[in-house]
């Protein structure tokens, strides 16, 4: 049997949500998530999390919300968890 990949999952919207639920559930590790800044919403404009970012954080998982993916710091930050895989659901920006 194989080792258990190391994914990043990056996601942002509740169709993103049962992708990482599922990858949650599986043999292999989610090191971290990658999802948007938290956003203003609503009428009154509330701040508050994405839905990923809330089950990410429910599962104890940490949280990356860069305001860009080109950034040193973030590409350095993936790098140093090392993933095998990075699983892409419905983020919201265009990777590089």
């Amino acid at each position: 049997m194989s080792a258990p990949l190391t994914i990043v999952f990056m996601g942002t919207p509740d169709f993103a949500v049962p992708s990482l639920q599922a990858l949650l559930a599986g043999p292999n590790r989610v090191a971290a998530v990658v999802c948007q800044p938290d956003r203003g919403s609503g009428r009154g404009k509330k701040v508050s999390p994405p839905p990923v970012k809330v089950v990410a954080e429910q599962a104890g998982l940490p949280v990356l919300q860069p305001e860009s993916v080109r950034t040193p710091a973030f590409l350095e930050a993936i790098r140093a968890l090392a993933p095998d895989l990075l699983v892409v659901v419905a983020y919201g920006r265009i990777l590089p």
